[in-house]
């Protein structure tokens, strides 16, 4: 059975978004550095190894400007409105975990640096 298409070359699996985004900069048949130049002429600067992390997953457009380059980047694509950022989910969390529970954070004494007991 073939995985249902999201559009031509892009198919649905765990993190849809790079496969689709590489499926569509690879239907367009421009290479990355003649993507970067145009979306810079539509005042959009974005690196080509920008663009490179986001199709391989290795990273993925999650600040204001990114997600305004990909919106440029869809109509550059040829895309309708929100076909890839439709595909991005919820942002992923940011910072570090820390090992100890919001409740006992919240309750530490900042002049001793000990939790309560």
């Amino acid at each position: 059975m073939t995985p249902p298409q999201i559009f031509p070359g892009a198919t649905l699996h765990p993190e849809p978004f790079p496969p689709a985004l590489r499926a569509a900069i690879t239907a367009s048949g421009l290479p990355l550095d003649r993507i970067r130049h145009r979306l810079e002429l539509r005042g959009v600067s974005i690196s080509v190894p920008t663009l490179s992390h986001w199709q391989s997953g290795r990273r993925r457009p999650e600040r204001p400007e990114s997600l305004r380059a990909l919106a440029e980047l869809e109509e550059l694509l040829a895309l309708p409105p929100l076909a890839l950022r439709s595909l991005l989910g919820p942002p992923r969390p940011r910072g570090r975990k820390s090992s100890v529970p919001a409740q006992r954070r919240d309750r530490a004494t900042t002049t001793e640096g000990t939790y309560p007991t």
